[in-house]
């Protein structure tokens, strides 16, 4: 079962209907039809007491959440997808992952995520390498545990439409120092990214918190106030007739941050129809995860790897080239 508890700290939701408030909350994980009939069915309390979906919601209300999971264990199962394998080694795995592939199972994408893919390829070689285990003996897990069921090995995510690297844990121990070198924000992590625009400095930043828009929960807006801080630095590669190519270093890990800052700097990605501008050479946004700087969980040592640009934001390039 999921169980949350969820403290109303804001005065802006106060009034809301308690199944409008949790929907938009948790546009990602449940309808509002599903919200509903948790309410309905008393999986819903409020200050310790079942409501109808109509209550008004109250500065300082605590409600606590239970409700069915989202999938069964069972169901993030092994599936034959190629996969780029950049490196690999007994603690981690780097991938380069394709555009259009979502990275764990998730509301909408139960199959066909990178992290089925990893399963199949870690299955594959675990039984070339131990081809008939010991009866009863128990099989060590492929990836971290630490994500859970749903998403074994994930220290960090990149967009469905983003391609590039990715650092995958195979272990827990590998996952908790990865995931502490995140939080601390001492990873090295390269982008390339293409915009709409002629930026006119060769160097700058974008320094403004972001957070969850308040009538859609999918998108991420500029909140100077109440935003998490988001930092993020860029520096122009080249220039062209109406684009430009970025080299774009996030210091923090926040959703959709690269593509929010830039749009907010009035130079939108390229190919991006949720924040920036649309583009006939390249039917996704234009954001590539270039390369990422870490120190390796084993030798303790800095370790960079890189991969190429995909051959859509090539081609995007080569037009951009040839208009100029």
């Amino acid at each position: 079962m999921i169980s949350q508890e969820i403290i109303v700290d804001s005065h802006a939701s106060v009034g809301q209907r308690l199944d409008l408030y949790l929907a938009r909350l948790k546009a990602e994980q449940f309808s509002r039809s599903r919200i509903q009939r948790l309410i309905d069915t008393g999986s819903v309390k409020v200050n310790g007491h079942s409501v109808s979906s109509h209550y008004r919601i109250k500065f300082q209300d605590k409600i606590e959440f239970e409700g069915l999971p989202l999938f069964r264990d069972d169901l993030t199962r092994a599936e034959d997808i190629p996969l780029d394998i950049v490196a690999e080694d007994e603690e981690i795995i780097l991938v380069n992952k394709p555009p259009g592939m979502v990275v764990h199972p998730a509301h909408g994408n139960l199959n066909h995520t990178l992290v089925n893919a990893l399963l199949f390829h870690l299955s594959k070689n675990a039984a070339a390498r131990f081809p008939r285990p010991s009866e009863g003996a128990k099989t060590a897990p492929l990836l971290s545990t630490l994500g859970g069921s749903i998403r074994p090995g994930i220290v960090h995510r990149l967009d469905k439409d983003t391609s590039g690297i990715m650092i995958i844990a195979k272990n827990d121990h590998a996952h908790r120092l990865l995931a502490k070198q995140f939080k601390n924000q001492t990873l090295e992590r390269v982008y390339r990214v293409i915009v709409r625009g002629i930026v006119q400095h060769d160097e700058g930043h974008c320094e403004e918190p972001v957070g969850r828009a308040f009538l859609n929960r999918k998108k991420v807006v500029v909140k100077p106030s109440g935003g998490k801080e988001a930092l993020t630095y860029y520096k122009v590669l080249r220039r062209y007739k109406k684009a430009t190519l970025l080299e774009v270093r996030p210091h923090t890990g926040r959703t959709h941050q690269i593509r929010v800052h830039m749009a907010h700097l009035g130079y939108p990605v390229l190919g991006d129809a949720f924040y920036g501008v649309t583009h006939g050479e390249i039917a996704r946004q234009a954001v590539h995860a270039l390369g990422i700087g870490f120190i390796h969980p084993a030798t303790k040592k800095k370790v960079y790897y890189e991969t190429a640009l995909p051959e859509d934001m090539s081609r995007l390039l080569a037009y951009l080239e040839a208009e100029k």
